[in-house]
């Protein structure tokens, strides 16, 4: 590829050299989350990938996808691009673990204005971080300059997973009884969903981006840059040796869109707040914005990224094991007879 050359190309603003570069300035990072079971490596039109069938009976490959929305503007206000991609793969390989699936490999695309090699690799670095907290690898992925269709120093990130799990094991919603109990793990933040309300509420600009909140412990930007906690493995572990009847991943929509998800006919929630904090940031934004509490609730994680259901009996054991694997974790709510709705009381 060093004779690859288009001076045509790099007028009309494409630079195919940039490319080249970038992906030497990443092949570090993305060969660190290769494993025994990926056969192919960067460059080729496809990425290669034999999964360890090992103890199951009936494989089900399944698939996620998602990007990281409106909070990728934050990153190009302050010029930081190191966590967004850790944001990307969460939003993929948390929505897999709901159905108890183990997410095996990871692609990722961005488009951007201009190709900066350094920019673009420190991205995907982050993408590889993201892959190594989930245990899956990152097996190719595309970056494509577009010029005119994006400002320079603007991009998008999306990305795409599989994962697998024996059919025998697919969390479905048909073991839930009333009774049943919610624990629900603790986000880090706002996570990747809200932020163009978020940024609405805020008038979000180079300026007041950096401003100091003590109730923060630091600035507006850099707490809402946290990224989106991953899951995975201590998901994993709690399927490992604990029922789980259900798991909902809090995303946008909030806790009264994604958790009626994980639920059969004839039931509904009782989620308990006082059960569990809310982040200072919610409170933030709360009372910045004169939100409704019932828009907050259906909007935003407000401190709970990942709820499951399993047996009154399971709580104190399930708390325990995600405690073990980092997570905070809380009986938040129960399982009550309904029509699939969410009571926040």
């Amino acid at each position: 590829m060093e004779k690859s050359y288009s001076e045509s190309y790099k007028k009309a603003g494409v630079d195919v050299t940039a490319g080249y570069k970038a992906v030497e300035l990443m092949k570090e990072a993305v060969r660190s989350t290769y494993n025994a079971s990926v056969i192919s490596d960067l460059g080729g039109f496809g990425g290669l990938f034999a999964p360890d069938m090992k103890g199951i009976k009936e494989p089900i490959l399944v698939s996620g996808t998602d990007g990281v929305g409106t909070k990728l503007k934050l990153a190009f206000l302050m010029n930081k691009h190191d966590t967004i991609g850790q944001d990307c793969v969460a939003m993929c390989v948390n929505d897999v673990i709901c159905c108890g699936a183990k997410p095996l490999f990871f692609l990722d695309y961005m488009a951007l204005g201009k190709n900066v090699p350094e920019v673009v690799a420190t991205i995907v670095k982050g993408v590889a971080e993201g892959c190594k907290m989930a245990g899956c690898s990152l097996v190719g992925g595309e970056t494509a300059e577009m010029p005119g269709f994006y400002q320079p120093g603007e991009y998008d990130l999306a990305g795409f997973t599989v994962g697998m799990v024996d059919k025998e094991k697919i969390i479905d919603s048909n073991t839930i009884e009333i009774g049943d109990k919610v624990i629900g793990i603790a986000s880090s933040g706002v996570h990747s969903n809200g932020f163009s309300l978020v940024r609405k509420i805020f008038d979000i600009n180079e300026e007041n981006i950096n401003t100091y909140y003590d109730e923060l412990g630091m600035t507006l930007g850099e707490n809402l840059l946290i990224p989106t906690k991953i899951y995975v493995k201590s998901v994993l572990a709690l399927l490992n040796q604990v029922q789980v009847k259900g798991i909902s991943h809090i995303t946008g929509g909030g806790a009264y869109e994604n958790m009626p998800r994980m639920l059969k006919k004839g039931v509904s929630l009782n989620i308990y707040k006082g059960k569990y904090p809310t982040l200072p940031i919610f409170d933030l934004i709360q009372k910045t914005g004169n939100i409704p509490e019932r828009d907050m609730y259906n909007t935003f994680n407000m401190g709970i990224g990942m709820a499951m259901i399993v047996k009154q009996e399971d709580v104190a054991k399930s708390i325990q094991i995600l405690e073990a694997q980092g997570e905070k974790a809380y009986e938040i709510g129960e399982v009550i007879a309904g029509d699939n709705e969410i009571h926040i009381i």
